[in-house]
């Protein structure tokens, strides 16, 4: 898949697991929820969780076993995030180019940092609501930034 903001083409990431469920597997679908409760309620995001299970139980794929993606267990059990995870990640990027920004006035290349992140922003949020993941009315308050990301 191409990059968003340059000419690279980028190369393809990792392979995905096996979708049926190997005869090695040393847990079953409820034991694996627990578990992502439980990484969830310890204030872990999805990625978190996932490379915990991949490499400390061996676990990997939770959607092979449980049927459910880890975010939708999260929302089944209530533990969700307000945000998804990477409008945070998108958020917490602006906020530290911003910060760079204050201390270094003279540097360009900050400005377009934060023009292309603040347009990614934009993107994500647009699909988002469009998705239902968000309310239609959420908007970036750019004043109280860091409000978000806590």
């Amino acid at each position: 898949m191409a990059r968003m903001h340059s000419r690279a083409k980028g190369k393809s990431g990792s392979k995905k697991p096996i979708k049926r469920v190997p005869t090695w597997a040393p847990y079953k679908g409820k034991e694996v929820e627990k578990l992502v409760i439980k990484y969830a309620k310890a204030r872990k995001n999805p990625s978190e969780i996932g490379m915990i299970l991949r490499d400390s139980y061996g676990i990997h794929s939770v959607k092979a076993l449980t049927n459910q993606k880890i975010t939708q267990i999260m929302e089944k059990n209530k533990a969700a995030k307000p945000l998804p995870e990477d409008l945070v990640a998108l958020i917490r990027k602006l906020i530290a180019v911003k910060a760079h920004m204050e201390k270094n006035k003279q540097d360009m290349n900050a400005i377009r940092g934060v023009t292309l992140t603040s347009s990614k922003i934009r993107r994500v949020v647009k699909y988002y609501k469009r998705a239902g993941k968000l309310p239609v009315d959420w908007t970036l308050d750019m004043e109280r930034l860091k409000m978000y990301v806590q």
